[in-house]
């Protein structure tokens, strides 16, 4: 038997401890925000509506994961920037929008 034995520590389970997931997925969502609430000068207005709606429906469903699925709402945040980019290169190119 050794004199000195190499433990592992364990940190024991607390419930209690908050993550920062949510958190971010938030803030992801706010910056979002600033982005589709300035595409006004790129898009038409029918275009800005749209994305407004796709990031409403988008705020609505990180609000609801909140509590059930905390660590999908960084999935959610990014997922929104890069719709925006997709809809604006998208109707740059397709449609013609132009600033």
């Amino acid at each position: 038997m050794r004199l000195i034995q190499r433990r592992r520590r364990v940190q024991p389970h607390n419930p209690n401890k908050v993550s920062f997931k949510p958190f971010l997925g938030m803030i992801l969502m706010a910056a979002s925000f600033f982005l589709y609430a300035t595409s006004g000068t790129v898009a038409p207005w029918w275009g800005v509506l749209g994305l407004m709606l796709v990031w409403a429906f988008l705020l609505s469903l990180c609000v609801v994961w909140w509590s059930h699925y905390p660590e999908r709402l960084p999935v959610v945040g990014v997922v929104s920037i890069i719709i925006y980019f997709v809809v604006i290169f998208g109707g740059a190119f397709a449609l013609g929008w132009s600033a």
